[in-house]
């Protein structure tokens, strides 16, 4: 080969590597791609209704409909998640590993990529396994709820693969904002909270967002969070409570969006004052309009790259009552704990053993720079409170995640006592309090998942845990 030739060619290699590499930094990299869809999931026949023992009858007609909603994402690399919110009061474990193994096992999606989250509503409907002994439920009833159930697992398991169909190049964006009409329901007394001069105790006022927004610049999705129970309302009509509200104001406001709430670590935080209708929108509105402020100011654009880690903790649970003890307490007790006290006794009768720890989902999602942390369980204030400690303010705490089980209190609430400390493991039909260690357990799970999933801890220290 002569050295024209040889010079030739390399000139034409050199040429185009060249053309290659401008046509590289051309092309835009690949970021996000998102989907949304939605289903309504209001029943569509009068059935019995979660949250109070107190009601002794079943629904009747509606304020608004129920929803699911999912928000599926995609980063650079092709690694999914999918956030799935629900007008429910919690998802028990029969059902949400249901949905999830379907999930899995039709669309390749882990547990660590999915978040089923429940708004905690007290307006929404019983379902199978859930809180057992709280409801005085007869045969007709338990058939409908089984049916609804089942229904249920089907409409989620489609609206996750209609949000995954649907998904297009997007944008996405998170922010915090704040609002304050939780209360600290153990440390206030709700009939006196209107002379009181002050709100005590600890709470946690984030209102977390997260915005997705497509090619066109139109708002697909809006993601938003508060730590509170949805308790305004106690009557017989299905509604969202203060959330349900929320979302419908942002989609009026937002037209085209989808709204979706997600619950934060509210179990020891009331809406308060309450128990009307006006309440509730009151409180949705103001809810509505600090997202509105979060969307309206400058948010803080992710990088394309997902990471999401998922893992069980088995957390101890206290022995339970002896037979005596039982006997005893089935003389002086009624409704629901006479019931989990006849269970209880039943079971010791028939030699079956009680369960001495529970299988508790703990998830970290790191969205670009964002961290996501998910917990099961109606998860009281001081685990968000001490986790952002940990991690910085900005992280989001979710509480109701993918099992709801039981309270999920701290050790220095169990060690006080009262209902989220001592007795609500009877609303739920457990066999005992858990243990003062599981704070621990769980907050190190957290640690070891976050490190996992890159999250760094914050290196500054704002208030100390109560």
């Amino acid at each position: 080969m002569s050295k024209m030739v040889v010079l030739f060619s390399f000139s034409f290699a050199l040429c185009f590597s060249d053309l290659k590499a401008a046509g590289d930094q051309q092309r835009p990299a690949k970021g996000w791609s998102g989907g949304v869809a939605r289903v309504i999931i209001t029943p569509d026949q009068p059935m019995w209704m979660a949250g109070f023992a107190a009601r002794d009858r079943v629904s009747e007609g509606k304020l608004h409909d129920l929803w699911a909603k999912a928000l599926a994402l995609e980063d650079a690399d092709g690694q999914k998640a999918v956030l799935v919110t629900t007008d429910l009061l919690g998802m028990p474990k029969e059902l949400s590993d249901r949905i999830r193994d379907r999930l899995q096992a039709s669309m390749n999606l882990p547990r660590a990529q999915i978040i089923l989250n429940s708004s905690h509503t007290h307006s929404g409907p019983v379902l199978r396994n859930s809180l057992v002994d709280i409801y005085g439920l007869d045969e007709d009833q338990q058939k409908k709820i089984a049916q609804y159930s089942d229904r249920l697992v089907n409409q989620i398991v489609s609206l996750v693969s209609s949000a995954l169909k649907s998904m297009v190049p997007v944008k996405v964006y998170t922010g915090n904002g704040v609002t304050r009409f939780q209360v600290n329901r153990r440390n206030n007394n709700a009939t006196t909270l209107l002379q009181q001069t002050e709100v005590k105790g600890p709470g946690d006022s984030a209102v977390p967002v997260i915005k997705v927004v497509n090619d066109a610049g139109d708002l697909m999705a809006l993601a938003f969070g508060y730590a509170c129970h949805n308790t305004t309302l106690s009557g017989y009509e299905w509604s969202g409570d203060y959330a349900g509200f929320a979302q419908l104001e942002l989609e009026k406001v937002y037209e085209g969006t989808t709204a979706m709430f997600f619950a934060g670590a509210g179990a020891d935080q009331n809406p308060l004052p309450r128990n009307t209708v006006a309440l509730a929108q009151q409180y949705g509105k103001t809810l509505a309009a600090a997202v509105e402020s979060v969307v309206s100011d400058e948010m803080r654009m992710l990088p394309a790259k997902l990471t999401t880690v998922y893992a069980e903790v088995a957390l101890p649970i206290s022995a339970p009552p002896s037979k005596e003890e039982l006997s005893n307490m089935l003389e002086k007790t009624t409704g629901y704990q006479k019931r989990w006290v006849t269970r209880m006794l039943k079971q010791i009768e028939r030699g079956e053993s009680f369960i001495t720890s529970y299988p508790y989902p703990v998830q970290v999602w790191k969205l670009g720079d964002q961290t996501m942390i998910s917990l099961g369980g109606e998860l009281v204030v001081g685990y968000a409170n001490q986790l952002k400690q940990i991690f910085g303010q900005d992280i989001f705490v979710l509480g109701y995640s993918n099992d709801v089980m039981a309270y999920i209190p701290t050790t220095a609430i169990l060690r006080e006592g009262g209902y989220e400390g001592a007795t609500s493991q009877m609303v739920y039909g457990m066999p005992g309090t858990w243990t003062p260690n599981i704070q621990t357990i769980i907050i190190e799970k957290v640690v070891q998942l976050a490190e996992q999933a890159g999250v760094r801890k914050s290196e500054k220290k704002i208030f100390e845990i109560n």
